[in-house]
């Protein structure tokens, strides 16, 4: 049986510091700040790939450290090392309070996290679980599978990466949180040719969870299918048409569209400095009727889940978006205490190297009452999107464009030819006062999102239900 070591065991018996006094020098350290606290961090990493019929890459990385944040006022100051030595802790300490030396309280306070022993996920290591030849073997079958079962594919792409790190946050006051984070993905892709012709498909999943379920026959050939579903379909598709017009955006992954055009909107960084679209608008009609958007990090398993943000907040099931009024933002602990709110356990850090900001964990739209053939079945001209490529927003202006990776046109009601070449071009807020109809279908991603801001890059989760909007600006090359 493999053993797991505790957080003590990794980050005190391992490296010999002394936990005891580590927090007294974070203690009398951060004395007189308004916030801030020690992260310590160590992680495994590795990563496969198999391609055009043979292991491309496979890596495996260590990495370890701490960052000590103190906050005052509005600054922050930050000192960070790879070194996990008392010595570079109380180097980091009194660098974090020179760089704060003259700055003043803010006279605004916020609340200890409170305690809690959810688990919501396994702290299983991943890459410890299943022989480095098996996760061969997995990608070698992949690969045959998708060339036997179809004579057009040129190249099958196949990878698998895990990661497990270990998370302990110590606050000034005494407080000690901690958590172990499991995370897997499997994705595969597929280009196919014909008539000289090439178009491509992909499919994945994860979550924090262990290898394990990905090594099942009937869980990969899942994936597998779907990316050579979605390549061949492209094979088959024609130029879009360009123009305003309805469209109905598919439930699940399509949600990316709502995580980057709205929820970004949504977190307490942009709000406070009033560089949001949704600034100033707390309590306010900003989307259709019917419209609930939430954020939630409590979801077990899930790819965007955390028991603890990397503040020590506790995560929580957060309501954005009410019936189409404007009920909460997205918050660390520094920006809720500035605006006079509460941390709603969204501090998140890529790394010990980074700063913690306000970021989305598994963000979502509930879903309503329509069916998904009667919203397309209501449509006499318009584009079905079925899954969505990458994109791009404005968060002051919340204006964007995605692009399809696979679409439809709708005609009289119906699905018809599939399309290439499609972009959404739109703006949030507004995007969100013309939803006409909502799904009964709501679902998240399988678990493949990565969030980007500010450098710092997050496993995240999106979803939502089959939506119809009134109208929407479709880029296509076909007028």
């Amino acid at each position: 049986m493999l053993h797991n070591p505790t957080i003590d065991e990794i980050f005190f018996t391992r490296t010999g510091i002394d936990k005891a006094r580590i927090s007294s020098v974070v203690s009398n350290g951060l004395l007189g700040m308004d916030d801030g606290e020690l992260f310590l961090e160590y992680s495994q990493h590795e990563s496969l790939v198999f391609d055009d019929q043979k292991l491309k890459s496979a890596s495996f990385n260590t990495g370890q450290g701490f960052g000590l944040r103190s906050v005052l006022g509005e600054a922050s100051a930050y000192a960070h090392a790879s070194d996990l030595s008392e010595a570079a802790i109380i180097r980091a300490v009194d660098t974090a309070r020179a760089v704060n030396y003259g700055q003043k309280n803010i006279n605004a306070e916020i609340a200890p996290p409170f305690g809690t022993n959810t688990k919501l996920y396994t702290d299983i290591n991943p890459l410890k679980e299943v022989a480095f030849e098996r996760k061969i073997e997995l990608l070698q079958q992949i690969d045959a599978y998708v060339r036997e079962r179809e004579p057009r594919v040129k190249q099958v792409s196949a990878s698998l990466s895990g990661q497990w790190q270990a998370v302990m946050i110590i606050k000034p006051d005494g407080q000690v949180a901690s958590d172990i984070r499991p995370l897997v993905r499997l994705n595969v892709s597929v280009i196919v040719e014909q008539n000289g012709r090439m178009e491509s498909g992909s499919s994945g999943a994860g979550g924090r969870i262990a290898y394990a379920q990905y090594i099942t026959e009937a869980n990969w050939k899942k994936l597998a299918d779907e990316a050579l579903r979605q390549a061949l379909v492209n094979l088959e598709a024609v130029p879009a048409p360009a123009g305003e017009m309805q469209v109905v955006l598919g439930s699940g992954w399509c949600g990316v569209l709502l995580h980057e055009a709205i929820g970004h909107g949504l977190e307490g960084d942009f709000n406070r400095k009033g560089t949001s679209a949704f600034s100033g608008l707390m309590g306010k009609q900003v989307a259709s009727k019917g419209v609930t958007v939430v954020d939630d990090g409590t979801l077990p398993d899930r790819r965007g889940s955390i028991s603890i943000d990397d503040e020590g907040t506790p995560s929580s099931r957060n309501i954005l978006i009410e019936d189409g009024i404007l009920t909460g933002y997205i918050q660390d602990r520094l920006n809720a205490r500035l605006m006079g709110m509460r941390a709603t356990g969204n501090g998140r850090r890529e790394s010990y190297a980074c700063q913690p900001m306000p970021r989305m964990t598994n963000t979502y739209m509930l879903g309503g009452d329509a069916k998904r053939e009667d919203i397309i079945a209501s449509v006499k001209r318009g584009i079905y999107t079925a899954h969505m490529g990458g994109g791009q927003v404005d968060i002051t202006s919340g204006k964007f464009v995605f692009s399809a990776s696979e679409a439809y046109l709708i005609e009289n009601g119906r699905i018809t030819s599939p399309l290439k070449g499609v972009t959404l071009i739109g703006n949030g807020p507004d995007c969100l006062t013309k939803v006409r109809a909502i799904g009964d279908d709501t679902v998240l991603d399988d678990g493949i999102g990565t969030c980007g801001k500010a450098g710092q890059s997050v496993p995240v989760g999106v979803g939502q239900p089959t939506l119809l909007l009134d109208s929407l600006t479709v880029g296509g090359t076909q007028l």
